[in-house]
């Protein structure tokens, strides 16, 4: 791994955005896939196609920000912005309840949250791959990658652990063998998971508003070719 790479601001900032994000995405994937299965009784395809219309304004919140705002502000802009969206979209979510539909109490939410993350990822993206060296491309996608691989698998330990300690604490001292407050316990535990969501879009959102920097994206750096491959031979 060249240095290089991660201690510029730009591709620092965006391996750390990408790692957030990560934490914050697939965590509340897990939370949201209980949430509909196990309260509101989709099937795995009804849950999946419940997740559609976040996924399109991710497509078009990641269109935007890439074509419009990351060539002329760079990513210090659009990443902590849709970070800021992204949690304002998961504390939405903590009014979910027993009784709740999916347009009433998930739509709206699922929409704001796909928009943030959809800032916060494309720009992020170009940003970690832009102004390189053709022969460090590679690795700096790679890195992106990886970022967003081990924030994902630490969100879904993390907030899965932090969410079954709010369980286990809502029902001390409970009926548990009550369905009213098993589902009362679950939702408990799904909205405190997407408080914890919340609290670490915002957080990276400060973050990443600090180490990103300014100003329009950088040029590529030229690739250098040794001074013996340019030349020819005579023969060429």
């Amino acid at each position: 791994m060249p240095l290089r790479v991660l201690l510029d601001r730009a591709r620092g900032g965006s391996n750390l955005a990408i790692f957030i994000g990560g934490i914050g995405l697939f965590g509340a994937f897990l939370f949201l896939n209980y949430y509909m299965q196990e309260i509101l009784r989709f099937s795995p395809v009804m849950t999946g196609v419940a997740f559609l219309p976040m996924v399109a304004t991710l497509v078009l919140a990641g269109g935007l920000c890439t074509t419009q705002l990351y060539p002329r502000f760079g990513a210090k802009v659009p990443v902590p912005a849709g970070m800021l969206i992204a949690a304002a979209g998961m504390a939405w979510l903590t009014g979910i309840g027993p009784g709740s539909s999916y347009v009433g109490g998930l739509l709206g939410p699922l929409m704001l949250f796909g928009f943030g993350v959809g800032a916060t990822m494309a720009p992020a993206m170009n940003a970690g791959t832009t102004g390189l060296a053709e022969t460090d491309s590679g690795i700096a996608s790679a890195t992106l990658n990886t970022a967003q691989q081990i924030g994902g698998s630490i969100g879904i330990a993390l907030l899965n652990s932090l969410a079954a300690s709010a369980l286990t604490r809502y029902l001390a001292g409970k009926d548990t063998s009550s369905p009213l407050v098993q589902t009362a316990g679950a939702i408990h535990s799904y909205t405190f998971a997407f408080w914890c969501c919340s609290a670490i879009f915002a957080v990276g959102a400060l973050i990443c508003g600090v180490i990103l920097p300014a100003g329009k994206p950088k040029p590529p750096t030229p690739t250098r070719i040794p001074l013996s491959l340019s030349r020819c031979d005579g023969d060429c």
